[in-house]
């Protein structure tokens, strides 16, 4: 009779779980994205397919689906599944997980699935406590994280375990995880009908979270059995973003965002930023556009602007979004605020005009390789001047071709920082270029 009422309570403790963990695939099959983990021979399938135990890393942006595959892997392996949080957990906490561990090895021979989520939250005495389940194999280990272990975990930690690093789910991963919840059983079981548009719209607003996609398809589905755009905005507050990515807007977008930067316009391109974020845009060519700028419209009138931009797209690339759009924001409003000069693309562009219509002559002598053998028969290095042994580190010698002694590529603006590059540059071209 117990039994039975654990049973119907377990049933009815089911149906009121979320849609994201009611839809938690059941085998590594069902797990949509991650292809590059999940093919034959790889570590995944190895531990699912056998019986010995082993320690995983899995490290990538939420939603990507690392509680999943600790859930399936124990499910599959028929392990016991001890999940263990890094927020509120601590080294008593996580011994007692390896103490019944141990217990239940020895005495029934089952083992047990030990996972840590935001593993990279535990201190080093927390890590220290996993220590021995990792290298005795006591556990199979799984910790999950969002940030790269490499700088959070302890080296003897990571260096028993494999490291599987998770991508971001593609647009297609994402619509067919929204149209398997609406479809299955487990979750809407065709109760409800999910339009275009708005899965379309779902898709975006996901941005690669998978448990994203399906929270805000649940809350849709609570308001309105016939899912359009606008019960979408209702049930996530969000007003739909027009932007079409292969259309028009995106390259309307992407053009006024630039031009906002480059006219120091901080706030609209705050705008156009959030605008694509919110669309979801892939953050990567977003961070990509700002490194362009930086040397393009910024240059050398602010060299620090490249740093920025380049920290922000790896920033990008290593927490993902949405924490990613604050690193995103801070390179624009740098963009934006520095002075500018485009001198830099000028430079490149009139030295590649030369080239491309033949004005190149040859390398002088005195500039050719010497390294290599019989170098030396043919002159070249002769008479080569090192700088270093001249006072400032400057000797007047031929550097360019013969043909091209007077040709100017950088031509240096008076803005910001560039305005001493400017004085310095023409104190030495002239030394450089005088008799």
């Amino acid at each position: 009779m117990d039994s039975l009422f654990d049973s119907a309570a377990e049933e009815a403790h089911r149906g009121q779980e979320p849609l994201a963990v009611r839809m938690r695939p059941r085998s590594l099959d069902e797990v949509l994205g991650q292809r590059h983990l999940l093919g034959p021979g790889t570590p995944l399938r190895r531990l699912v397919e056998s019986e010995a135990p082993m320690s995983l890393f899995l490290w990538g942006p939420p939603g990507t689906g690392k509680t999943t595959l600790a859930y399936v892997v124990a499910g599959v392996t028929k392990r016991r599944f001890v999940e263990v949080s890094a927020v509120s957990a601590g080294v008593k906490e996580v011994r007692a997980a390896i103490d019944q561990a141990r217990r239940e090895l020895g005495m029934t021979g089952r083992q047990t699935v030990l996972f840590v989520d935001e593993v990279h939250r535990f201190n080093k005495a927390q890590q220290d406590a996993l220590l021995p389940a990792v290298e005795n194999r006591w556990v199979t280990f799984i910790g999950a994280t969002t940030e790269n272990p490499f700088f959070s975990v302890i080296s003897p930690l990571l260096s028993r375990s494999l490291l599987l690093t998770l991508e971001s789910l593609s647009e297609g991963d994402i619509r067919a995880v929204l149209e398997r919840a609406v479809a299955d059983e487990r979750g809407l079981g065709g109760r409800v009908t999910l339009r275009p548009e708005a899965l379309d719209h779902l898709v975006r607003l996901a941005g690669g979270d998978a448990r994203r996609s399906l929270t805000y398809l649940e809350a849709a589905a609570l308001l309105d059995d016939d899912i359009t755009v606008e019960v979408v905005e209702r049930a996530v507050d969000k007003a739909a973003v027009r932007y079409d990515r292969q259309g028009d807007q995106h390259y309307d977008v992407i053009s006024a965002f630039i031009k906002s930067m480059r006219g120091s316009d901080a706030d609209a391109a705050l705008h156009y930023l959030a605008r694509m974020v919110e669309a979801g845009e892939d953050p990567r060519f977003i961070a990509r556009r700002i490194v362009i700028f930086a040397s393009e419209d910024v240059g050398m009138a602010d060299p620090t602007c490249l740093q920025v931009a380049v920290a922000a797209a790896q920033a990008v690339e290593f927490i993902g979004l949405p924490e990613g759009r604050i690193n995103l924001a801070h390179a624009v409003i740098h963009c934006a605020l520095a002075p500018k000069s485009n001198a830099v693309v000028k430079a490149i562009g009139a030295a590649s005009d030369d080239v491309r219509r033949g004005l190149i002559g040859q390398v002088p002598g005195h500039l050719r390789d010497a390294h290599y053998a019989g170098a030396a028969k043919l002159g070249h290095g002769d008479g080569y001047k090192y700088p270093h042994d001249f006072e400032h580190g400057l000797v007047r010698q031929e550097y360019a071709p013969r043909e091209l002694r007077e040709r100017r590529y950088y031509e240096p603006t008076r803005h910001g920082a560039e305005a001493a590059v400017a004085e310095r540059w023409a104190r030495i071209r002239d030394f450089l270029r005088k008799p």
